[in-house]
């Protein structure tokens, strides 16, 4: 995997819309938290593009992606927000010039469509990582100061290490291997496409938002199927967040049925990984090798 270079004070970067809409001035104050980085922060032509849910038509969305991904000045590129969207410009994107200058794309959620199509298909790492709308003071959800620290630390070169206590449900064990996934609505829409990440030998991170919970058995049981969940060397599982049940309960956590999916493997299986649709949302680095530790009492994951 290539890793784009870091970011150096004064580097050109830009905010684009790939997936749902965002309001006039939601992306003011993450504008100030990244000039105060000494960065310089360009918006896509129609990041504040409204067409029905969309922040743009797809051809617009595609339109200012496209651009960003093809100027070599722009050395980072933070999407917006997620939603939906991605999947339905990534058939538009050309991505031989970006495959020249490589830089960093950031997001998550929606935003996975990117991090596994490029993963897969352009060999280079991207980051899974909050997004400037999530900034904006309006914002229901207050990110952390930490999580907001730990992007710009990101995108300037330093690779994180986590630790943290272990969860009831984790199984011990040791892995190695590139990480790979985000959120498994949007990983399970990429399966039998080319934008489906190779989950063989490597760790595969999940995460989830406002799903019923027999949604959740549906799509592990389908990446069971397809033989995903045989080959990987760990599982990483992250927020699952307002998860709903129906008036006739399913029976399960999200994390039960997660854990029953992958029942029968032997590999660890790492649950309450901080990152994903909660206010502390720590940066992965996808396509990068990771270490992961899963022991009695204590967890951790570092990058190499």
């Amino acid at each position: 995997m290539i890793s784009p270079p870091p970011l150096k004070p004064y580097d050109e970067i830009g905010i684009v819309t790939c997936a749902g809409k965002i309001e006039k001035g939601s992306l003011d104050a993450a504008i100030v938290i990244l000039e105060g980085w000494g960065l310089k922060v360009t918006t896509g032509k129609h990041v504040y593009g409204r067409y029905n849910q969309f922040g743009g038509t797809d051809q617009e969305r595609a339109e200012d992606l496209q651009f960003m991904l093809d100027n070599p000045g722009i050395k980072a590129i933070l999407c917006s927000r997620g939603g939906y969207g991605t999947l339905r410009i990534i058939d538009r994107i050309d991505f031989s010039l970006f495959r020249s200058y490589p830089k960093w794309v950031v997001g998550y959620s929606d935003i996975t469509v990117l991090h596994s199509h490029i993963n897969q298909n352009c060999g280079i790492e991207t980051l899974h990582a909050l997004m400037p709308s999530e900034l904006s003071p309006k914002r229901d959800k207050v990110l952390t100061k930490r999580s907001v620290d730990y992007l710009r630390e990101a995108l300037f070169g330093t690779l994180p290490a986590y630790y943290q206590s272990n969860h009831h449900l984790s199984r011990e064990g040791k892995a190695e291997g590139l990480i790979t996934g985000g959120n498994l609505s949007v990983l399970y829409s990429l399966l039998g496409s080319s934008s489906f990440p190779d989950t063989r030998g490597r760790i595969l991170f999940i995460e989830d938002v406002d799903e019923y919970h027999y949604h959740i058995d549906r799509m592990m049981i389908a990446l069971r199927r397809a033989g995903v969940l045989e080959h990987v060397a760990g599982i990483i599982v992250g927020d699952m967040t307002g998860m709903k049940d129906n008036k006739d309960p399913f029976g399960k956590t999200a994390q039960e049925i997660i854990a029953e999916a992958v029942d029968d493997f032997d590999y660890p299986v790492l649950f309450g990984f901080s990152s994903g649709h909660q206010p502390e949302n720590h940066p992965l680095f996808l396509g990068r090798e990771v270490s992961l530790f899963v022991g009695e009492a204590s967890c951790s994951l570092a990058f190499k």
